[in-house]
C-alpha cells in the first residue's frame, strides 16, 4: 500500500527504503487531493479483492491508513488560500 501511495505521488521511493526510520518520514514527501483520492480507490479495490473486505469497510480501512501513514497534502487550501501563503 504505502508503495503504491509514493508510486501514485510520483515520488522514486519504496516503503523498505523508509521502513526502519524512527522519524515521521511520511511527511518527507507530498500528494495532492487527487492523488490521493487516486490512491484511496485503489487501496479499496485492492482490500476488496485481496480480503475480501465489503465496500465500506475498504473505504473506513484506507481512511485509517491515510490518516495514520498517508503522505500530507500539498493543496491543502483555508478558505480561498494556500495555507502556505
Amino acid at each position: 500500500m504505502i508503495n503504491e501511495m509514493f508510486r501514485i505521488a510520483g515520488h522514486a521511493v519504496t516503503y523498505d527504503d523508509v521502513k526502519d526510520r524512527k522519524d515521521a518520514w511520511f511527511h518527507d514527501w507530498t500528494m495532492t487531493w487527487e492523488q490521493n483520492d487516486q490512491w484511496q480507490e485503489w487501496g479499496k479495490k485492492y482490500l476488496q479483492k485481496n480480503l475480501r473486505m465489503p465496500a465500506k469497510l475498504a473505504e473506513r480501512e484506507m481512511a485509517m491508513i491515510s490518516l495514520m501513514w498517508g503522505l500530507k497534502f500539498e493543496d491543502i487550501v483555508t478558505g480561498n488560500k494556500p495555507i502556505s501563503e
